[in-house]
């Protein structure tokens, strides 16, 4: 008996998903819900899971195909349908353990000590369900790209179409990301001609003269263009940008907070973060200090709906920060951050910004957020315009720390200093009160006393 697979409706509006990663291939005995293949929609990755088990019959789909819901990916045989298609699951990262200490014992987990204790009895290793036959890379040539491998879905088919295993190279992208320039040079190492000068000698000349070949690409100008398709998240982030700048009346305001303090703080907090394995950054701080002045100013936690031409206000605190992927920006979201330790809040950014990195946020890690934060300083640049994330009516954007000289009245001294800025929605906030939100905001990061006041 043969039973078709299909690609199930993920909801959310997806029509559509872009085949990433084949999880077996033909001839492999697959588990009842055991992951069959990865799938890139316009909201996250997704694995598919098989609804039966059997035995993989045919694939019908290859590496890089736009597939509607519903259609049949792959057939089974020996399967008995006992169950619907489910929807596919969410990847989840690895359930965290908490790192052993000098003694060989394990550290206690900073995830335990107050609420907001996340469940980790449903969380999976995906990769634990993958057959032990699922790799093809001896099926074809080049192979697959492996999970491990950060590359776009465009640069892999680049791979392939030109014959080069990705597998093989080191990425010189954003956390070693494979770019299209790396397959194009990987390309061109492999025997291809370089077009280099060569020397000849000139008729009736006794020495041997340059002469420079003309350029390849005057008469190959079609090929130095490629058009790839908007699709996938490239697509939803287009959209999602576009629809914010048109439907949102954007202002920015900018300053800078001095920030000697917090820079001390956070490094006692990064040693004793340490024992748990845990990175402490600054935007853990930013994030309690964002939510202690919304408290005075609930209308920056706040939505427009603008069908029912209400305010809504939340009582409630998910802050979403952007994170810069392979694939394009996401925003995963700390839910209840206002429940949550800084080293509460260090361990889940640490553990969503991993997902976004291998593209294995789910939905469910990108709802819900009421304002967001933008960390800019992590990559450069002094100030910003960042788009408001619709239809949230703020974001904060923060910046490098850089070195400034400061007068005390006898002598300069060194100083630390960070830039921020926050783009609001003018249709609920004016600048008067964007500029006491500032202040406020400074306030508590320039004096962390304060902030650990408002944390208690």
């Amino acid at each position: 008996m043969s039973t078709n697979v299909k690609l199930p409706d993920v909801g959310e509006g997806v029509t559509e998903g872009e085949l990433v990663k084949w999880l077996v291939k033909p001839g492999d005995t697959v588990a009842a819900d055991q992951p069959v293949a990865e799938f890139m929609t316009d909201k996250a990755t997704v694995e598919v899971p098989s609804p039966v088990a059997g035995v993989v019959k045919e694939l019908k789909f290859k590496v890089g195909d736009v597939v509607p819901i519903e259609t049949v990916i792959l057939i089974l045989e020996g399967g008995t349908a006992t169950a619907a298609p489910t929807k596919p699951a969410a990847a989840a990262a690895p359930a965290q353990t908490a790192p052993a200490n000098g003694n060989g014992k394990q550290a206690p987990s900073p995830m335990s000590a107050r609420s907001g204790t996340p469940d980790t009895s449903r969380i999976q290793e995906t990769g634990s369900k993958q057959s032990s036959g699922s790799g093809t890379s001896a099926d074809f040539y080049p192979p697959a790209a492996d999970s491990k491998v950060l590359a776009t879905p465009a640069t892999r088919r680049l791979a392939r179409e030109t014959g080069v295993d990705v597998n093989q190279l080191t990425g010189s992208g954003l956390a070693g990301r494979v770019t299209r320039d790396d397959v194009t040079n990987a390309k061109g190492s492999n025997g291809q001609t370089s077009g280099g000068v060569a020397a000849k000698s000139a008729p009736g000349a006794g020495r041997p003269t340059m002469e420079i070949p003309k350029p390849a690409f005057i008469s190959q100008q079609g090929a130095l263009e490629e058009r790839v398709p908007i699709r996938g998240v490239r697509k939803k982030i287009a959209e999602n940008m576009q629809m914010a700048k048109h439907i949102i009346p954007h202002f920015t305001l900018m300053d800078e907070a001095r920030v000697d303090q917090l820079v001390t703080m956070r490094t006692q907090a990064k040693e004793h973060a340490e024992k748990y394995g845990v990175k402490v950054t600054y935007l853990p701080f930013v994030m309690k200090a964002v939510i202690a002045t919304c408290r005075e100013f609930p209308m920056f936690n706040a939505s427009l709906d603008d069908q029912a031409g209400e305010i809504v206000y939340k009582k409630y605190f998910n802050l979403g920060f952007a994170a810069d992927t392979p694939n394009g920006l996401m925003v995963p979201v700390v839910k209840n951050a206002d429940f949550k330790t800084v080293l509460q809040i260090s361990q889940e950014i640490q553990q969503l910004a991993g997902k976004a990195r291998d593209g294995k946020l789910s939905l469910e890690d990108m709802k819900g957020a009421t304002i967001t934060i933008t960390n800019i300083g992590s990559v450069g640049g002094l100030y910003a315009t960042p788009i408001i994330n619709h239809p949230e009516v703020a974001i904060l954007g923060m910046y490098k720390i850089q070195d400034k000289p400061v007068w005390t009245g006898n002598e300069f001294k060194r100083a630390q200093f960070m830039n921020f800025t926050v783009t609001c929605d003018h249709r609920l906030i004016d600048g008067a009160v964007a500029a006491n939100f500032m202040k406020a905001f400074m306030a508590r990061i320039e004096n962390p006393s304060q902030l650990m006041l408002d944390m208690i």
